[in-house]
């Protein structure tokens, strides 16, 4: 039998492609190996004020996105967080075996709260509610940032604790730590990473992104003046990352790509990036419209993945309440 994964995405933000070559593509191995679960973290989401029409409408556009990027529902339980009530009921029962001092200390919690200082009590329990998610799908692996690592170390404590105080209900879940793979960095400044949130977005790619747009921000990316297509990511971190992303798309190594373009200059490689990454980007964007536009399609694998996720929970919920002493 698989070991059990569990992946929880927020409804929130753009998906780049970074995110698509680092986080997604890794995803798409674990559904090979794992029995493979991911979510839509709606609830997460709310810590922070959302639009209750952008956050619906992120919901189901999240997941045709990921499926198009080559999630496969035949191998993943794909389902929506806050349609399972048992959830947020664990989540109290454990809130009640979780310490104020624990949420108090974790790391997101001190900075967010800094930030902004008329935060809602959310933001200082969703690490229980994270605990929640994992503990009542008998999760054994969570692949996580290193960001997140803490949360999993503290879901693993709570479920210590409740285990030990009352009766063996829950697993003790590892933390899978997201190999660093490829990196792909900023297209203008190519020693940070690319991220959704950057403040010149001309150096970030979004998947969903008019095509002419994502060819003109390839062809604009910052280089270096040496005009030689080598891989040097310490002196020539520009043209680093362009082979860093035409080799994740192609598959060919560095070394393949050198030699293809020993003779090549850098208006004539950004050319050919920019063509597999459009053509790339293009055949997600079809899928994703084709999957988005399929309400039945959509519908029928969230309420497999909903009907399943219930019935596991379910029980994890009825186990602690009877050792707890609640209820009849």
């Amino acid at each position: 039998m698989k070991k059990i994964s569990l992946t929880g995405l927020q409804p929130t933000g753009i998906i780049t492609l970074g995110n698509y070559i680092g986080s997604i593509g890794q995803m798409v191995e674990y559904q090979e190996k794992y029995d493979s679960y991911i979510f839509i973290a709606d609830m997460h989401a709310i810590t922070i004020n959302q639009d209750p029409k952008i956050l619906k409408e992120n919901i189901k556009s999240l997941i045709a996105l990921y499926l198009a990027c080559g999630i496969d529902p035949e191998k993943n339980t794909i389902y929506i967080q806050s349609e399972n009530p048992y959830v947020a009921n664990i989540s109290w029962l454990l809130e009640c075996n979780t310490y104020y001092g624990e949420l108090s200390r974790m790391t997101q919690f001190k900075d967010k709260s800094l930030k902004n200082k008329n935060f809602t009590s959310g933001l200082l329990t969703y690490p229980v509610l994270m605990a929640a998610d994992i503990l009542s799908m008998n999760a054994d692996y969570v692949p996580v940032g290193l960001d997140q690592k803490q949360h999993v170390e503290l879901a693993r404590d709570i479920a210590e604790r409740f285990n030990k105080k009352y009766k063996k209900i829950f697993v003790v879940p590892e933390p899978i730590l997201k190999d660093s793979g490829t990196k792909i960095t900023d297209l203008q400044d190519p020693t940070k990473k690319m991220s959704k949130s950057s403040e010149n977005q001309k150096g970030v790619i979004k998947l969903l992104e008019d095509l002419n747009i994502i060819r003109k921000k390839i062809m604009s990316a910052t280089t270096d003046s040496e005009m030689r297509i080598v891989y040097d990511m310490e002196n020539k971190p520009g043209i680093s990352n362009l082979i860093n992303i035409y080799s994740s798309l192609t598959k060919k190594s560095i070394k393949e790509i050198e030699e293809e373009f020993k003779d090549s200059n850098y208006g004539n490689f950004k050319s050919k990036v920019a063509d597999v990454v459009v053509d790339t980007i293009s055949k997600i964007q079809e899928r994703y419209y084709e999957i988005l536009n399929n309400e039945e399609y959509l519908n029928k694998i969230l309420d497999e993945g909903k009907k399943k996720n219930i019935e596991v929970s379910k029980k994890i919920y009825e186990e602690m309440i009877e050792c707890i002493g609640l209820g009849r």
